[in-house]
């Protein structure tokens, strides 16, 4: 929560209700910041908490239940929490022991409801989890307790895929299912070819290649991959990602050589979206580039997908494949560019509903 906690907002009874009638709080608008997730710990439980909450959601994996759980929890949930455990443990921040997406997300909550003051102080700000804790039936059912009549809650991905903006929509909206007298909501879309975003890009891009002894021969848009069947069943998040990576490169003045789109994180059997990132990272080593940059566009902020898998796993494959300087480009996270661009979306979004 921001400095304006929940505690501030006291309860209070309208004038004209009856003297039994009960307290409850009203004329408040929210805003909830909804990140993907992240394990409590690093330990084998917290991991298996974590992941068996995430691998069961059928957005995640569409597979029938009849054929996926024997393999769930016979082989993956008994092998794979001391493994990502010990990934989360390499890139954990110790200093407040705690996953950097959650701090990053904390801090996006709080440096915006501090930008948000001007609107008055009927705003409330705060940030959740779609799996892991703070979780969104927890805090949208705070919001409400606190007198948000309106709601608007933003999933903090830029390109729309069914296995996080829709699955963040479908944990909101099933919490509103339970709600007797539920707030009028509101939904931030996806912001993929905004052009405040590309610039937010472009010169996190730019201010990064300017601190470098040489740039890069190659610059790697790694976005987080989906399977094929998902693409096929209609998903639009292949296209999506491909306009980001075109507006860059028409912003940044590149060739479609200079900037090339890589999808990572593939999990499981089936074909993903191509060309694979760290098929790409070693192919280009192979073939004599010797520099390269990652930037990883869809991820609002770094977590053990950017800064294990890229910039400590890809890294190592690039220079063990023949490559000499690799480079990581970090996300927007809580940065001033970051921040800027969660506000122009919050306040686009907020738009007929402030002051009224």
């Amino acid at each position: 929560m921001s400095n304006r906690t929940l505690l501030d907002h006291l309860a209070v009874v309208p004038a004209a209700a009856a003297s039994d009638h009960p307290k409850v709080s009203f004329g408040r608008i929210g805003v909830l910041l909804v990140n993907l997730g992240t394990p409590d710990g690093t330990d084998y439980w917290s991991m298996r908490r974590y992941l068996a909450e995430f691998l069961t959601d059928r957005r995640v994996i569409e597979w029938s239940p009849l054929y996926w759980y024997p393999i769930l929890y016979g082989i993956v949930l008994n092998r794979r929490p001391q493994r990502v455990g010990e990934a989360y443990k390499s890139i954990w921040n110790e200093e407040l022991d705690e996953s950097f997406l959650r701090t990053y997300t904390r801090n996006q909550s709080e440096k915006l409801a501090d930008r948000l003051t001007g609107l008055g102080s009927n705003i409330i700000v705060d940030w959740a989890m779609r799996y892991g804790n703070p979780s969104i039936p927890e805090r949208l059912n705070s919001l409400k307790e606190a007198g948000c009549e309106r709601i608007l809650w933003f999933p903090l991905y830029p390109h729309y895929a069914a296995a996080t903006t829709a699955t963040v929509n479908d944990k909101a909206f099933d919490t509103l299912k339970q709600m007797r007298w539920q707030p009028a909501v509101r939904t931030v879309p996806p912001y993929f070819d905004d052009p405040a975003y590309i610039e937010a890009l472009a010169g996190s891009i730019e201010g990064h290649l300017s601190g470098l002894s040489r740039e890069p021969e190659v610059i790697l848009a790694s976005y987080h991959g989906i399977p094929n069947s998902y693409f096929m069943a209609g998903d639009p998040y292949h296209c999506q990602c491909l306009k980001t990576s075109r507006l860059l490169r028409d912003r940044l003045g590149m060739s479609d050589k200079q900037l090339v789109s890589t999808f990572q994180s593939r999990f499981g059997p089936e074909q993903w979206l191509k060309p694979y990132t760290d098929e790409t990272v070693e192919e280009l080593a192979r073939n004599g580039v010797k520099r390269i940059a990652v930037i990883n566009p869809g991820f609002v902020s770094d977590c053990l997908e950017t800064l294990e898998e890229i910039a400590v796993e890809a890294a190592e494959s690039f220079r063990e494949a023949g490559g000499e300087e690799f480079s990581h480009i970090p996300c927007l996270n809580d940065g001033e560019a970051g921040m800027n661009l969660i506000e122009h979306l919050v306040r686009r979004e907020l738009s007929g509903w402030v002051g009224a």
